[in-house]
């Protein structure tokens, strides 16, 4: 660890359209002085993440970004280094996931998943690593990985691996960047109120309990909503990625189940795959219908 004094004058984050990357992006713009790129691949809502940083007096502009391309990856860093030049802080946050048992994914289904996961990181640190590199005064990357990168989960196995390789993607580069002023840090969050689950892929369930799920996610975030205090805030991370840069930091869980998830995976592997033997995909299922609210959702579904 060591305290690093640079002034941070340009930010690139992806998937800042939304949940964590946009928490992040307002971070950042809350220094006057620095500007944020806010990429994501929904334009729409990179725009509106632009619009929120400009509205609070930051400074922002938005690119839509594919981060499963290689060639969009090397188009977006030659327009920010002509434009705004070689960015002081990349956050590779961009994600998304594939829920279901591992005989249910697909090729495609990890294909997509490690595409957006694993190789948009790897894709984006090797472009504006090499920008860093090449200009010759350091600066920072910052990986959003995951607790699923050390806590294996039956009904993740993709998204699991996916943030497992990010975790040692930043520890490889950290050794070799570091050398060039370099730093890099893998993010590691809990369990973060976002869209990802919304949003997500789920295999090997019919569409039925697919609806159902995802009621189930809205209950629990109206029920997150009624509480006094926010819990699971995207900001817990933006705050983790900030400390991180400042302090030049290896690897930062983000919230309790994070960290003892990371102790308990140095300590006792055994014991953390038992802890998360039960998650299964029906598991969740059973979980979800034990949600208030379900019942009368459910005789909302009957027939009159």
């Amino acid at each position: 660890m060591r305290l690093n004094l640079r002034r941070i004058q340009t930010v690139l984050v992806t998937g800042a359209g939304s949940g964590i990357g946009r928490a992040i992006a307002r971070e950042f713009a809350r220094d006057e002085a620095t500007t944020v790129i806010v990429t994501d691949i929904d334009d729409l809502a990179a725009g509106e993440t632009v619009e929120a940083l400009r509205a609070s007096g930051g400074s922002g502009d938005a690119h839509r970004l594919d981060v499963t391309s290689a060639d969009a990856w090397e188009e977006l860093a030659t327009v920010v280094r002509d434009r705004y030049g070689v960015p002081d802080v990349l956050v590779n946050n961009a994600g998304i996931v594939v829920v279901g048992s591992f005989l249910d994914h697909t090729a495609a289904d990890w294909e997509r998943q490690l595409g957006v996961n694993l190789f948009g990181v790897i894709h984006g640190c090797r472009v504006f690593g090499r920008q860093m590199v090449d200009r010759g005064s350091g600066g920072h990357i910052v990986n959003i990985a995951s607790a699923a990168a050390f806590t294996p989960v039956p009904s993740l196995p993709a998204y699991c691996v996916s943030k497992a390789g990010v975790k040692m993607l930043s520890e490889c580069l950290r050794t070799e960047l570091g050398a060039h002023g370099i730093g890099v840090t893998a993010i590691c969050p809990g369990f973060i109120n976002t869209n990802i689950g919304r949003d997500g892929v789920v295999v090997g369930v019919d569409e039925a309990e697919l609806e159902e799920g995802r009621r189930a996610l809205q209950r629990l975030r109206d029920l997150e909503a009624r509480l006094p205090v926010p819990i699971a805030d995207p900001r817990e991370v933006a705050l983790a990625v900030k400390a991180a840069v400042r302090l030049d930091l290896a690897v930062v869980p983000v919230r309790p189940e994070a960290w003892f998830g990371y102790a308990m995976s140095r300590f006792s592997p055994a014991l953390v795959r038992r802890t998360t033997q039960p998650f299964t995909a029906a598991r969740a299922q059973q979980l979800a219908e034990r949600l208030p609210g379900r019942r009368g959702a459910a005789a909302d579904r009957q027939p009159a």
